[in-house]
């Protein structure tokens, strides 16, 4: 059962992760669509909350939920509530990611009201930040006890520099 269990619980966290990776892009299109002419920019934007509220409430809060459900069953039937370092470090990550859930949540019900209080660069920024959990949860779950907590960190701190640097980068390319 638990194998069942925990392969449910990936399948969730998947389809989760591709919903706050997607959402945010969908943000960035929305708010690009303002600068079109206004005949396009309405029909943009009603085509971008058409797709973004089918990607929220279809997918991304239903897998939120579901792993949120399965997570402690899986941690239950695999590891009988023994607390490991590396797993409340994990949990403090997965809280961490419910909030930015909620901060991409905050963002959608601002832009179904048409209400545009970030830039797409902002937005382009702020979509690298689901990266940062998928490291840090992933590597904390497959490399557990034996993993260095500085050596994560550090690693965190590079892919941070590195992503950061290719918003940059394009934001520069996409100007010319």
């Amino acid at each position: 059962m638990n194998l069942y269990l925990k392969t449910l619980h990936i399948i969730f966290i998947v389809t989760w992760f591709a919903g706050i990776f997607y959402m945010p892009r969908l943000f960035i299109y929305n708010t690009e669509a303002n600068d079109r002419p206004d005949i396009e920019k309405k029909v943009l934007q009603n085509q971008f909350q058409i797709m973004m509220k089918r990607l929220w409430y279809g997918i991304t809060w239903p897998s939120a939920i579901i792993t949120l459900i399965l997570g402690p069953l899986v941690w239950y039937e695999l590891y009988d509530f023994y607390m490991f370092d590396w797993l409340i470090i994990k949990l403090c990550f997965v809280v961490g990611l419910y909030v930015y859930q909620f901060s991409l949540h905050y963002i959608f019900k601002q832009q179904l009201k048409g209400v545009f209080k970030y830039t797409s660069q902002q937005l382009r920024i702020w979509n690298e930040v689901a990266t940062l959990f998928l490291v840090a949860i992933v590597a904390l779950v497959e490399m557990q006890s034996t993993l260095n907590m500085l050596w994560l960190l550090i690693a965190l701190l590079i892919l941070m520099f590195v992503l950061f640097s290719a918003i940059r980068i394009y934001k520069l390319l996409r100007k010319d």
